[in-house]
């Protein structure tokens, strides 16, 4: 096995095994999905082997802070990789990019490389997608079980704003998404008219 596949091999099991059951979005079918969005945003953006790498470690890494904490699960996500990587062969500089890209998923998004771009739209590429809605609803399960969110209309305005706010930063991921996402915020809209009605 190559430094990759035994990264990835340690991780999977962490979180297969360590993560809250409780958590119906960000669990292991969430990074595994966002896994495979990057990859292929990665081919469309023409990264490079090395960076396709690197960001995917990023991606596997990036919520298992998770397992600690639900805040600030992006640095404790941080810390696993610094504290992992380098017994994988991963170098300093390397595990520094990888922690500037799981960093970069943190809100408000501000990515400053092409790699922090495609974390952040996959992590959200559901957005505009045909299962958005399926999705959104794990995660305002979610929500509600860690008393964050206490009912539908609350969802509902939150995922407006958020809709509202997101823009996707690759030109693939614009491209693909843009025009899905707008229709279910214009039904999400639609459907807290009907609720204030």
């Amino acid at each position: 096995m190559n430094r990759y596949e035994q990264a990835k091999e340690f991780i999977i099991d962490k979180l297969k095994a360590e993560l809250p059951k409780n958590l119906s979005y960000h669990g292991l079918h969430h990074v595994l999905d966002v896994l495979d969005v990057a990859g292929k945003l990665g081919v469309k953006e023409k990264i490079s082997e090395t960076e396709m790498e690197l960001l995917k470690v990023a991606v596997l890494f990036h919520d298992s802070g998770f397992i600690v904490d639900s805040k600030n699960h992006e640095k404790i996500s941080c810390d696993f990789a610094k504290e992992s990587l380098p017994r994988f062969g991963y170098n300093e500089e390397e595990v520094k990019a990888i922690c500037s890209m799981i960093m970069a998923t943190k809100f408000p998004h501000d990515p400053k490389s092409l790699l922090e771009e495609i974390i952040c739209d996959a992590d959200l590429d559901y957005l505009g997608r045909e299962d958005y809605f399926k999705i959104s609803n794990d995660l305002f399960m979610e929500l509600r079980t860690y008393g964050i969110l206490s009912n539908e209309k609350e969802w509902y305005q939150l995922q407006e704003s958020f809709l509202r706010a997101h823009t996707y930063f690759t030109r693939t991921a614009e491209q693909m998404r843009s025009a899905k996402k707008e229709e279910h915020l214009n039904k999400i809209r639609e459907t807290l008219k009907s609720k204030s009605a």
